[in-house]
Formats: C-alpha cells, sequence, structure tokens
C-alpha cells in the first residue's frame, strides 16, 4: 500500500511535474537535491542529507550530454574546441544563470537566509536536479530535460565562440602572447563594511590600467580584468 503524501509533499510534486514535464516516481531524490548542509540531516546510518552528491553526479551527467551534442553538431571540431565550447556551456556563471531563471530557490530548505548563500548556490542545485533526475528516472530522462532547459534554450554556437568566459584569463593571454609585464595586486579592503572585501589593482608594463573591489579575490580580479579588456579593446583585438 502506497504512503499517502503530506499537504507539503503533495504540493512540492505538483510544482516538480510542472518544471520537469514528467512525473517523480522518487520524491525523495528531489527532496535531497534541494536540502541545504546547513540543515543538517542525517540517514539512518549517520550519512549527511544533502545536495552536495547529487551535485556531483548532475554535473558528470550535464557533461556527458553536452559532450555528445556537441561531437555530433560539430563535426568538424577539434578537440580543443569542443572542450572550450563545452566549457562555456557548463560555466558556473551559466548554470546560475540557469538555476535562476527556473526559479529553484524557490525549493531549497536551508538554515541560511537566502541574500547571503551567494550565486553559486542556483547553479548547484540545477546540477544536484540533474542528478536527482537520473537517479529516479535514467539517462533519457536527464539527456531530455537538459536538452529542454540547456540546448534548446540557451546554446547558438556561434554566439559562444565569441563569448568570453574569463577576462582574467583572456587579459593574461594577451600580455603572454604579447610579451607584456603584467600583475595583479590582490589585497583585502574591508572598510567600515561588516562584509569582507578584495581590491585588485591591474598593470601593465609598469603602468596601472584598471582596478576592481568585489567580495571575493576572484571576482575583483575578473571585475578589473573586464575593465582592462574594455580599455585596450581596440589594442587586443589587433593583436
Amino acid at each position: 500500500m502506497v504512503k499517502p503524501l503530506s499537504q507539503e509533499d503533495g504540493i512540492f510534486l505538483s510544482d516538480l511535474k510542472k518544471l520537469l514535464d514528467f512525473s517523480p516516481k522518487n520524491l525523495d531524490y528531489y527532496k535531497k537535491a534541494f536540502t541545504h548542509r546547513s540543515i543538517k540531516l542525517i540517514d539512518t546510518k549517520g550519512n549527511p542529507i544533502n545536495y552536495e552528491r547529487l551535485e556531483f553526479l548532475g554535473d558528470a551527467m550535464l557533461g556527458a550530454v553536452i559532450a555528445s551534442y556537441l561531437y555530433k553538431k560539430a563535426p568538424e571540431g577539434s578537440e580543443g574546441y569542443l572542450t572550450q565550447m563545452r566549457s562555456k556551456i557548463v560555466s558556473r556563471e551559466h548554470l546560475n544563470e540557469l538555476g535562476k531563471d527556473l526559479n529553484l530557490i524557490q525549493f531549497v530548505k536551508s538554515n541560511i537566509d537566502q541574500a547571503n548563500v551567494g550565486d553559486n548556490i542556483h547553479g548547484n542545485i540545477f546540477e544536484a536536479l540533474i542528478g536527482a533526475i537520473y537517479m529516479d528516472r535514467g539517462y533519457n530522462f536527464c539527456q531530455k530535460f537538459i536538452n529542454v532547459y540547456v540546448i534548446t534554450d540557451y546554446v547558438d554556437l556561434d554566439k559562444l565562440e565569441g563569448k568570453i568566459t574569463s577576462y582574467k584569463g583572456l587579459i593574461i593571454e594577451w600580455c603572454q602572447k604579447n610579451k607584456k609585464k603584467y600583475s595583479f595586486d590582490t589585497y583585502e579592503d574591508t572598510g567600515n563594511e561588516s562584509v569582507k572585501h578584495f581590491s585588485v589593482k591591474i598593470s601593465i608594463d609598469g603602468e596601472q590600467i584598471a582596478k576592481g573591489r568585489a567580495t571575493s579575490k576572484k571576482k575583483a580580479e575578473e571585475q578589473a580584468s573586464k575593465r582592462v579588456f574594455f580599455t585596450l579593446q581596440n589594442e587586443i583585438a589587433e593583436s
């Protein structure tokens, strides 16, 4: 005899059906996919119940489906080209956008306020959802979901070829190619704010070109690098 769903689970199942366009068989996978580690749930064996393992699985499934798509879509693409395109499609920035567009954060159970969890949670739970679909319904359902929500709506190879996923990487590559000396001077810059900030100054051939400031070193460096790109874009385009 099938145990009747609680009112909360019934609402969750109904929302999932609308999102996935199919009916889940095992709701537990999806509940785990939206459980943050801050809840500190454990199973009967003492193992943590949260989305992190499903995120790992979903990342692998997403990469496999995208690799298969690119292999068929770009028959003349080299290994390097295919790898670059896959990296752009499954970039953290892109996955965060996908998670936000689907408003997956509405399902997350966490002891941390949503305003303080950071942008990456959107991409993390998107991958965890893919992992849950795979565990619940197998590869074909997983592939269909990725085709609908990733490939059909977001993948345009012509546009992706010109998309810059890392301004810092681009600036470093350009400097090395043109034998220019560059430096990233990054330091903590909290000031009077309660949240820690970092600032970075980028210099090329001894001349400071741009500055950036953000809540992480990586974001500050990327922000400053983007400003360097737009300052020197004509020189970069000509090289």
